[in-house]
């Protein structure tokens, strides 16, 4: 049943703005379809500090710079970010995939630092796409491997904008440095040679599963076939990419780097009271990790993985947090991995990755509830679905017990209350997995 809510229930940010962005001013009560494990009000614990969750802003700043403006915690000053009282008191996570598609990658790297310049506490998660190019520039200054030689060329054209922008920010204008070799010798150390589509799958035996391999092998293949051609249609030669790279190595990888923070600060899962942020989803065996070693263990595998073991990373379990759709094909989430989740006082997952059209949904996995805060911000993807404008939307959950969504694709804001969780009914024989 529709409940409309008071404005006063809604994050404190003007009816001028709403209006103007096409956002919503009023809530409606945000309903469950079916039974959640732990839904005794007693077993939630909301965090103690408001959290604004945003994801999936896909290089689009001025998306990010809406959505950060809509969720309270921010507000313009002089043309600049300032902090409101529930922006200094609360966290801001960011969900992953900051990354690719465009328009303004470095634009929106730089509105994330300067957040984190004015004091707001901010948790950075990884992405697919985030963790996709640091494999890629990972594999520039490893030695060749049947393992790694495709990792550059596996970020494919969605990367080229982020490389476009790197050339035009810090080569053009200019010749090329005089290190760059030349066409043959650049294609040669950026793109995996033939001998590789018969060497990966040896490597690769015992690591990955066959049709998983195979797939790999047909996906590489046209990545390579295709990439010099995105390349160029975005002016930029095998040498102008050779050239970008390497500078977006440092710009990325080297402590001396404008943008070396990124993957510094970021972590796999970030967990607050009973919620669980990641980017793409939970499977049994990170939730197995979770209930014998918690949130700090997993994010030092990864860190440790992610920079020592690309390879090992990227086709392993770890990196199922970064694209699982909960398809047949996924590492499964079963009730043992969300009893485990449970053990842990996980109550609800949140995460990015799947963009929805219509704002935020709740979705249950195996009687766990799921938070989707994708809601397709970046407007290369707003394009593609039909969608017209700016995308603009926020995931907030306050500590009086309220998880709310706004997005500029729904009339209203979606409100989850504490006093709901009474009325839904525990899966019988287990409320307490």
């Amino acid at each position: 049943m529709i409940c409309p809510h008071t404005r006063a229930q809604l994050p404190r940010y003007s009816s001028h703005i709403a209006t103007s962005q096409g956002l919503p001013s009023r809530g409606e009560a945000w309903a469950i379809d079916g039974p959640v494990r732990g839904l005794a009000p007693a077993q939630w614990q909301w965090p103690s500090r408001p959290i604004f969750f945003i994801s999936d802003a896909h290089a689009d700043a001025a998306a990010f710079d809406a959505s950060l403006l809509i969720s309270g915690g921010v507000q313009w000053v002089h043309n600049d970010l300032q902090l409101t009282r529930e922006g200094r008191e609360g966290l801001f996570v960011i969900g992953g995939d900051c990354l690719d598609k465009g328009p303004s990658n470095l634009a929106l790297l730089r509105r994330v630092r300067r957040l984190m310049a004015l004091g707001a506490s901010v948790k950075l998660l990884a992405g697919n796409h985030d963790m996709r190019l640091l494999m890629g520039l990972r594999a520039l200054a490893l030695p060749a491997s049947p393992l790694t030689d495709h990792l550059f060329v596996r970020m494919g054209a969605k990367a080229v904008p982020l490389l476009r922008e790197v050339f035009d920010s810090y080569l053009a204008g200019a010749s090329l440095p005089a290190w760059v070799p030349d066409a043959d010798e650049c294609r040669r150390r950026l793109l995996p040679a033939e001998r590789w589509f018969r060497e990966f799958p040896r490597a690769a035996a015992g690591l990955m599963p066959p049709l998983a391999i195979d797939k790999e092998v047909k996906r590489l293949r046209e990545k390579r076939d295709t990439f010099e051609d995105a390349c160029s249609l975005a002016g930029l030669d095998i040498r102008a990419v050779y050239a970008t790279a390497h500078h977006c190595l440092q710009l990325f990888c080297e402590p001396e780097g404008e943008f070396h923070w990124f993957f510094r600060d970021m972590e796999l899962v970030h967990q607050e009271g009973a919620f669980l942020f990641l980017h793409a989803g939970l499977d049994d065996t990170l939730a197995s990790v979770l209930a014998r070693k918690g949130s700090a263990c997993l994010n030092r595998l990864y860190r440790h993985q992610s920079h020592h073991q690309p390879f090992e990373f990227y086709y392993g379990a770890l990196a199922n947090a970064l694209r699982t759709k909960y398809r047949k094909v996924d590492r499964p989430l079963s009730e043992a991995g969300v009893r485990r989740a449970w053990q842990q006082g996980i109550r609800a997952v949140v995460h990015g990755h799947r963009n929805r059209l219509q704002g935020q949904q709740l979705t249950l996995r195996q009687g766990l509830l799921h938070v989707e805060g994708d809601v397709t911000l970046d407007r290369n993807s707003r394009r593609k679905e039909g969608l017209s404008g700016i995308g603009a939307g926020v995931t907030i959950i306050r500590p009086q017990g309220q998880l709310i969504g706004i997005s500029r694709d729904y009339p209203y804001a979606k409100v989850f209350s504490a006093d709901s969780i009474a009325h839904v009914r525990s899966p019988r024989n287990h409320a307490a997995p």
